[in-house]
């Protein structure tokens, strides 16, 4: 059973960095066989792609988060993180990760999402 676990805090104050964690069970994050992604749904929006993290550790963002938005790694504890610096209110969302498998071409397991809200 594949799962995975979104964490971090789920207050940031405008102009800070939101940082959040993946970690996942039952699944290599260095497996060839998936990417592992961000998504975020905004209050009363629709989800909205964040980026994703390759196997080989390349990394693509959406473009208008490229600027602000990191992802990263960690093997060793198998699990990858995001960073998205100066945030603002419109990045209000709950927040997602989720595992994207090649061979199926879709979305096969998602965390259960966490909550972010910025403000002051």
């Amino acid at each position: 059973q594949v799962q995975l676990q979104e964490s971090g805090p789920g207050l940031v104050k405008p102009s800070e960095t939101l940082s959040l964690t993946c970690t996942v069970s039952g699944g290599f994050i260095s497996s060839t066989d998936y990417y592992w992604h961000w998504i975020r749904q905004p209050p009363g929006r629709g989800l909205e792609w964040i980026g994703a993290i390759w196997p080989e550790g390349s990394r693509v963002y959406r473009p208008s988060l490229k600027g602000r938005a990191t992802i990263s790694r960690d093997t060793s504890q198998n699990r990858f993180s995001l960073q998205l610096r100066s945030v603002t209110p419109e990045d209000t969302a709950v927040y997602y990760c989720a595992r994207f498998e090649e061979k199926r071409w879709a979305f096969d397991y998602w965390g259960q999402g966490t909550q972010v809200t910025v403000s002051s």
